[in-house]
């Protein structure tokens, strides 16, 4: 008799220097592949100063790698330790390489980023590459810049020459009728062939807790390191127009600078409880729920969420220092899913902002428009993992 096969093993990296999308992404990704195989394990490798908030399903878990600040002119800092961006890098890259030699993935899905944070992924890609046992996906957001500024983060980074090197397939998490993130990219024939558009990643409609109670206007601004102008527009709207309804529910994110928070809180309690804020919400998804409107940003998380739960909504996105969410915004009002509120088309006013809520309730719900399997990213993602996993196992057998 041979020996027992082994458990599936799925490792997942996320960089995340700022905001939460990658962990959230990584997250829905792990709980999905553990429920859909019952032996399997998932670890999440994430640089997230936020990830012991979020809460974990049966074999997934998390490392927590020291995290990393992105300053204003685009550079880095460490958060803590009392150590330089080099000896933090080398720190997160020798911890993400012992994992992987003692976790011994079958699987591993690197997010967005082909090198990693300033290249402390190498090491472990070239273990893995040397051991020859792990299968390595690289997965993309539907959308990750334009085209020209993609190509050129991508050439300063060797990402590349990394993907045609390391890489055995590519996982895009949107469909390509919506867009192409690869668009640019001169990706070989053979990984353009290894390339699988998933879909979008559906959000779990079924652990959602009591929401508060309704009706309200859920208000997110993701993570929150960006979103001050968002959550101004709101509370100037609700102050200079006093019939507006239903009550706004904000929730700041994590990031959101304390001053500008206490600021914004002053404001609010003026409102008479027609506006009210929460902090973080790690079960975003139970607010999301509830809510009869939703005006947010355009991250690819929270298009999931508009999406999932069938919400009408308003999209903000921002245009700095990317186009990620105006391309992902504009896209999806195109295919009449969502509003957006564009700058340049509409500005950035308290009037437009009041105009924009009001019309919510005529919105068409995404449901109405919504092109097929749209949102069957997490059913392909554990059918083509069922695949890998099988097909190793039978060559192991072999």
């Amino acid at each position: 008799m041979g020996p027992v096969p082994r458990a599936p093993r799925v490792m997942l990296y996320s960089h995340d220097t700022y905001g939460l999308g990658h962990l959230r992404r990584s997250r829905a990704l792990a709980q999905a592949i553990t429920a859909a195989d019952p032996t399997a394990s998932a670890l999440i490798v994430t640089g997230s100063p936020v990830a012991g908030r979020f809460t974990f399903s049966e074999r997934v878990d998390h490392i927590r790698l020291p995290g990393v600040t992105k300053r204003r002119d685009g550079s880095y800092e460490a958060q803590a330790l009392g150590m330089d961006i080099d000896e933090t890098t080398s720190l997160r890259a020798a911890l993400i390489r012992a994992t992987a030699e003692n976790f011994r993935p079958d699987v591993l899905i690197v997010d967005k980023e082909p090198t990693g944070f300033r290249g402390e992924m190498i090491d472990t890609l070239d273990l893995l590459k040397a051991g020859g046992t792990t299968h390595v996906v690289l997965g993309l957001r539907d959308v990750l810049d334009e085209p020209d500024v993609l190509q050129a983060e991508w050439d300063r980074k060797n990402a590349l020459e990394a993907v045609e090197g390391y890489y055995d397939e590519i996982w895009v998490y949107g469909a390509h009728s919506v867009y192409d993130p690869t668009e640019g990219l001169d990706l070989s024939p053979r990984m353009r062939a290894r390339t699988c558009w998933t879909g979008y990643l559906r959000r779990d409609l079924t652990t959602v807790d009591t929401p508060p109670e309704q009706p309200y206007l859920l208000v997110t601004a993701g993570g929150g390191g960006d979103g001050e102008m968002l959550i101004d527009q709101v509370i100037s709207a609700y102050e200079a127009a006093p019939d507006l309804s239903p009550r706004a529910l904000i929730v700041y994110g994590p990031f959101l600078d304390a001053t500008t928070r206490t600021k914004f809180g002053e404001r609010i309690e003026m409102l008479d409880g027609r506006v009210q804020a929460v902090g973080f919400e790690s079960q975003i998804e139970t607010l999301i729920a509830g809510a009869s409107g939703i005006i947010c940003m355009g991250g690819y998380n929270t298009f999931c969420e508009v999406l999932s739960f069938d919400k009408r909504a308003v999209i903000v996105p921002r245009t700095v220092p990317r186009l990620e969410q105006y391309i992902r915004a504009s896209r999806a009002e195109k295919l009449g899913l969502i509003r957006m509120l564009d700058e340049r088309r509409d500005g950035l006013t308290t009037g437009a902002m009041i105009e924009a809520i009001r019309a919510l309730p005529t919105q068409k719900r995404p449901s109405e428009v919504m092109p097929d399997r749209l949102l069957d990213g997490l059913d392909r993602v554990t059918e083509r993992m069922a695949d890998v996993l099988g097909n190793r196992a039978s060559a192991a057998q072999g």
